[in-house]
């Protein structure tokens, strides 16, 4: 079982951290998760924790991103909001754990079947609900112009909605935050876009921006 610390959280290259991903979601679709002993787990972090990734991803009860992923407590940062979409409090979040924790991945995951998707693009107006709803007009404004012809309820049309949207999400992390772009800029974080099928399990790495190199060196000398 893989314990992160401060000293290999630090040595640690965005690439890794998404590779580590990508293993546990094979092992997820497998049915072959590692054998954890969560309470270990509880007391060793119980003082400080070194997550590795931090995912914004829906809220959707099937898509809990430490189950699809396999990883353990402590492992990765969890934020969680109807249709995975971006404001403040979340972009804050992103920038507590990658310039305070050291957190070296950051994930937009989407996923089938959408409720929050479903909901825009039928026009759902229900309290604040809508308010959280309309910040997905953008991808559906895009999509009508890909898809003109297609009925916005149609289930083509709002997996369309979705993906573009998990894109934007991506997109707009750096356009907001001067914290996280310089962060990106120095190579210290990389950005993955994905998606995951409720059918199958298995999570779609749509994008990735990972950065070229990573100074081992200077990541030790920092942690110290």
């Amino acid at each position: 079982m893989k314990i992160h610390t401060s000293e290999t959280l630090a040595t640690m290259t965005p690439q890794k951290a998404l590779q580590f991903l990508k293993e546990g979601n094979q092992r997820f679709i497998n049915n072959l998760k590692l054998n954890r002993n969560l309470l270990d787990q509880v007391e060793y972090y119980r003082e400080a924790q070194h997550p590795f990734a931090i995912v914004l991803s829906c809220m959707d009860s099937r898509t809990a991103v430490e189950l699809i992923f396999d990883q353990g407590l402590g492992d990765i940062f969890s934020l969680r909001i109807a249709g995975n979409i971006l404001n403040d409090d979340i972009i804050g979040s992103m920038e507590y754990a990658c310039s305070v924790v050291g957190t070296k991945l950051i994930m937009v995951l989407g996923h089938s079947k959408c409720g929050a998707s479903h909901g825009a693009c039928a026009g759902k107006k229900v309290g604040k609900l809508t308010q959280l709803l309309n910040k997905l007009q953008i991808s559906i404004d895009e999509v009508k112009m890909d898809m003109p012809n297609c009925c916005q309820t149609d289930p083509r049309f709002v997996d369309a909605v979705t993906q573009h949207n998990i894109h934007h999400s991506m997109d707009e992390i750096l356009t907001r935050s001067s914290v996280l772009k310089d962060l990106y800029d120095q190579g210290k974080i990389g950005l993955v876009a994905a998606y995951h099928h409720l059918d199958t399990g298995e999570v779609e790495f749509l994008y990735e921006d990972l950065p070229a190199g990573f100074d081992i060196e200077a990541a030790l000398k920092q942690a110290v």
